[in-house]
């Protein structure tokens, strides 16, 4: 596992999907930051979230999470954060790019993590360098996610960004 990357988790159907990774996160003693929406952290567990890792993200209104993530990549020797491209655990016809915005703009790779829930497997499938072709890019994370299953298989989404364009500016 590299040092600084960022991990993406597909499929995110569930909730569940928090509780199974924290916990691997724990059994792997590997220190991990996690984003999820802000609301998650305004319940009375968000301060045990935010010491385990949480980080909020307010997907309502821009608020430079980006550009916050790359800095923390610039001033940390060790750095990794989850991220789940979905955007949420209901169906979405493709994913958010944040996570490719990190990954270029920090230079770091992009780990693919992964739970297949009929498999009862989760991990890290590969780590891949993004080439700022995105059309490719995309290719080639779809290609390892090929066959893994969410625990709500119905809500599982594509692996794509929108028009497989990014806005690099």
């Amino acid at each position: 596992m590299p040092a600084k990357c960022v991990v993406i988790l597909y499929p995110h159907t569930s909730n569940w999907d928090l509780v199974t990774g924290m916990l691997a996160i724990w059994a792997l003693a590997i220190r991990f930051r996690w984003a999820a929406k802000d609301t998650l952290f305004a319940t009375p567990l968000g301060p045990l979230f935010r010491r385990w890792g949480g980080i909020p993200v307010n997907r309502r209104v821009r608020t430079g999470f980006s550009a916050a993530m790359r800095d923390a990549f610039v001033d940390h020797n060790e750095f990794r954060v989850v991220i789940a491209p979905e955007g949420t655990r209901s169906y979405a016809p493709y994913w958010k790019s944040g996570f490719y915005h990190i990954a270029r703009a920090s230079r770091v790779p992009v780990a693919l993590g992964f739970i297949d829930y009929p498999r009862r497997e989760l991990g890290i499938l590969h780590c891949v360098d993004l080439t700022g072709n995105v059309a490719a890019d995309m290719a080639e994370i779809a290609s390892h996610y090929r066959g893994r299953i969410g625990k709500h298989p119905a809500q599982q989404g594509p692996v794509r960004l929108h028009d497989d364009t990014v806005d690099e500016g």
